[in-house]
């Protein structure tokens, strides 16, 4: 089976996951559980993953996440990492 993403970074909001959970004050878990309200359920450690960019993002994921952040997805988006490549 072909790999989806060739490249160390397995998604492109890991860097900005971390950054806004910070300023809010959230911890993974919180943003665990918050997660959990919209029906999508990613455990701490994948959090973790997401944010350390070894773990790929559904868009359901996606959608959730910036709910609970209060940011825009495009906001959550580091672009580039696909421009550099």
């Amino acid at each position: 089976m072909a790999r989806i993403i060739d490249g160390v970074k397995q998604n492109l909001i890991g860097l900005n996951v971390a950054k806004r959970r910070t300023e809010l004050k959230i911890s993974q878990q919180k943003l665990s559980d918050a997660l959990e309200l919209y029906g999508v359920y990613v455990c701490r450690g994948s959090i973790s993953r997401i944010e350390d960019f070894s773990r790929t993002v559904t868009d359901i994921e996606l959608y959730a996440i910036s709910k609970v952040l209060n940011i825009s997805i495009d906001e959550l988006m580091d672009k580039s990492i696909i421009d550099n490549k």
